[in-house]
């Protein structure tokens, strides 16, 4: 039976915080996923939807970009996977009431839970200029409003046209197509926001921005360097594989700010000793670093693997690789002779004896992996500390050889795949050439906006028009009072969407949502039954098919909308055909055959057995594509976070029970608190130091600097053993005190893990008041 949709939007009355869980996933994963999925669902459609999850023939999980294993289990799925298919191919369904009884004024002071809660989208919804309700329309209406509205522009440019990492390939490469044949390159996407400090660093060190290890890796590598990441919440079935690396001799160290229960110990649900044993420890050892602190960390390490080299000339380096496939080493060594070590341990809040630790793990190892994510990517400094990461594994020829290789963790399950079909402000050249000769037009050239230009750009007036395809935006981004403000300033927004979210509620003067297909969803088009593709962290490539009919006849997929929105736009004597496109998605992997590099031959490639890996000449030939034709080893300088007397770091991460901005349960299970997110995690030697008490309430206020106040008001301060200077609260929350002028340098990537804050007291809520 489904639920019923969320009535009363619950607050932090019943807050309850416990102790931090010292161990991830076992029986209690269990029962937090699969009653949840046969409540929501019922029996018939989970069982469809699970038991395909992951699978060859089946659909890939929408909550992760982790790849699938060469041998599936019939259960290939982790319990965030269950609660985000839950949560997806749910059959409760927005009813057309719900319009007339909620305004787009009254959506705005509801929560992202209680939106997501209210079911699925299923017929376009059009908010008129002047007016605070959303009414259905049709879609042939629908995108006769995009149309007028986009050729009305004085030039293409005034629009912007946003992407969810959600998206397919195909719809990726449909839509980057209608955008350019439109005429602009504004095509900001979620990874902005995330990894694009990853994808600049690595290709400026190593000429491709991807991972450079293959799945079986992690059983054939010495030591797993785990920086910034939580996979226990955020790609649970990560776990395994790192399950599996132990088991075959190697040793893992976690190095995080917080202590996190998906790298302390693993009981495998899948195995007898993960059910009724006491799993298995993972990290071997824990470096609980301060917030930024990483940069240090590996320089430290850098200067340590050279020391032993001077003590044991040419046992250490390799120098044959080193010879034949970098530049950049001499310049890097004597670089790092001026790092002092007091330096290092104020940045990194470690201790000599830990980085030596750390130092001789490496030195021991000779096949090293390290892998990363968000927590490494939003800070000032991401691109120089993944390009020390970079420097680390080039020392001793850990790149291009089994076991071995850097290995950045994507978060959305496609967003890789959306990249390399395109969708990105600022494709190559080579590309562009491309995709001029396979479609005889001439794309702009000039760079779009990436999503924080976007937002800046639509709070100046510059953008008249958004698109999003998926995603949320306003909720997503940093600094959420501008970007609110800014959306409100256009003059159409358009959000193509399963479910509700806050985007819906800060709108255009006009507004459209457009309803989507899911990953789950059967998607018929006139040629027959689709499979889209999707491309995962490692770059494996393969076919997706939905396994379960849709709520609504009245949905179209994404490939539908984007292509009936292109003939409106484009007009109808346009000489692409996206009526093929529509028609049958084989169409659209022609193109992308001649197209993307890597891609040829695309239709028999995906239809394989677990699709194909992409080509990557760093990992498969030890062939760098870089200007020099060598991996550069960089010089970086070292630059600190000054932080003033009684302020802190703050990070945001998510909750357990969250896939990005989407909210499953006000629970965080691993964290021990549950029936709340308004909270603050603060170390106790701080709390005393600072005056504050554990269970009281604070205001936190941003100190950016720039005169704007950055406040997120009462917040439940919590004891927790994070690392010394450093606070974490939950994303999307506190976005709102990240400036939106906040990014990394290179990348433009917001800095939502290092945010100097300030603590003031605050009442406790008045709970009765917010009823």
């Amino acid at each position: 039976m489904a639920s019923k949709p969320l009535k009363d939007d619950p607050t932090d009355e019943f807050l309850e915080v416990g102790p931090p869980k010292t161990s991830a996933v076992g029986i209690p994963s269990l029962l937090a996923s699969i009653p949840l999925a046969f409540n929501e669902m019922g029996p018939q459609r989970a069982l469809k939807t699970l038991l395909h999850m992951n699978h060859k023939d089946g659909f890939d999980c929408m909550s992760c970009a982790w790849p699938d294993p060469p041998h599936r289990k019939v259960a290939e799925f982790c319990e965030n996977g269950a609660k985000a298919v839950s949560w997806e191919a749910d059959p409760l369904k927005v009813p057309r009431s719900f319009w007339e009884e909620h305004s787009v004024g009254e959506l705005r002071g509801r929560s992202e839970y209680w939106l997501g809660q209210q079911g699925r989208l299923v017929e376009p919804v059009y908010k008129p200029a002047g007016q605070d309700h959303y009414r259905p329309v049709s879609w042939d209406n629908a995108f006769g409003i995009i149309a007028r509205e986009l050729n009305a522009l004085p030039f293409p440019g005034e629009a912007t046209f946003y992407t969810s990492g959600r998206a397919s390939n195909e719809a990726a490469f449909t839509y980057q197509l209608f955008v350019r044949a439109f005429g602009t390159n504004n095509l900001p996407d979620c990874s902005n926001m995330c990894h694009e400090s990853t994808g600049k660093a690595m290709t400026e060190s190593i000429g491709v921005g991807k991972s450079a290890i293959h799945y079986e890796d992690f059983e054939k590598t010495d030591l797993i360097i785990i920086m910034g990441q939580n996979p226990g919440t955020n790609h649970p079935r990560m776990l395994a594989a790192l399950e599996d690396a132990k088991r075959a001799g190697a040793s893992i160290v976690a190095v995080n700010p917080l202590p996190e229960a998906g790298l302390l110990n693993f009981k495998n649900p899948q195995r007898p000793r993960g059910i009724i044993g006491k799993g298995t420890d993972l990290a071997d050892q824990y470096l609980q670093i301060r917030i930024a602190g990483d940069m240090a960390l590996m320089q430290a390490l850098a200067k340590r693997v050279f020391e032993a080299e001077d003590a044991a000339p040419g046992s250490v380096l390799d120098h044959k690789f080193l010879q034949e496939h970098c530049i950049g080493l001499a310049e890097y060594k004597a670089h790092l002779e001026t790092l002092t070590e007091a330096q290092v341990l104020v940045a990194t809040g470690l201790s000599s004896p830990e980085i030596d630790e750390l130092a001789a793990r490496y030195l021991a190892a000779e096949n090293v992996i390290v892998t990363w994510a968000m927590g490494l990517t939003q800070h000032k400094k991401a691109v120089p500390t993944i390009k020390e990461i970079m420097n680390v594994l080039l020392l001793r020829g850990n790149i291009g050889k089994p076991g071995a290789g850097p290995c950045p963790i994507r978060g959305h399950s496609n967003v890789q795949g959306d990249r390399t079909m395109g969708i990105w402000e600022q494709m190559p050249e080579d590309f562009m050439d491309k995709l001029a000769a396979e479609f005889d037009f001439a794309p702009p050239r000039k760079h779009g906006l990436d999503a924080v230009q976007s937002i800046q750009a639509m709070h100046e007036g510059k953008i008249k028009v958004l698109i999003a395809l998926g995603g949320n935006l306003v909720h997503a981004i940093s600094d959420t009072r501008v970007a609110e403000e800014a959306i409100q300033r256009t003059r159409l927004s358009v959000q193509i969407s399963t479910k509700l979210n806050r985007s819906h509620a800060f709108t255009g003067e006009q507004a459209l949502i457009l309803p989507t297909l899911g990953r789950s969803d059967i998607d018929i088009q006139a040629s027959g039954p689709q499979f889209v593709t999707v491309e995962d962290t490692v770059c494996a490539v393969h076919a997706s098919q939905g396994r379960v009919m849709p709520v609504s006849e009245k949905m179209l997929s994404e490939v539908s909308i984007v292509s009936r929105m292109a003939r409106a736009v484009l007009g109808a004597g346009h000489p692409f055909t996206w009526e093929a496109f529509e028609e049958n998605y084989d169409s659209i992997r022609e193109h992308i055959a001649r197209v993307v590099d890597g891609c040829a031959d695309y239709n028999r490639r995906v239809r394989e057995p677990g699709g194909f890996i992409l080509a990557h000449p760093p990992r498969d030939e030890r062939r760098f594509p870089t200007p020099s034709g060598k991996a550069v080893i960089t010089v970086n300088e070292l630059e600190t976070i000054d932080l003033p007397a009684n302020r802190l770091i703050l990070q945001s991460l998510r909750s357990h029970d969250q896939f990005n901005t989407t909210t499953y349960s006000l629970n965080d299970r691993y964290r021990g608190v549950h029936k709340g997110r308004s909270v603050l995690f603060v170390n106790p030697e701080d709390l005393r130091e600072l005056g504050f008490r554990d269970g009281g309430y604070v205001d936190v206020h941003s100190e950016a600097g720039d005169g704007r106040d950055r406040v997120l008001r009462q917040l439940r301060v919590i004891s927790y053993p994070t690392a010394r200077g450093c606070a974490a609260t939950y994303f999307p929350e506190g976005n709102v005190l990240v400036p939106l002028e906040a990014t990394a340098e290179g990348s433009n990537t917001p800095v939502s893990k290092s945010i100097i804050i300030r603590l003031e007291h605050a009442p406790a809520p008045d709970f009765a008041g917010v009823k």
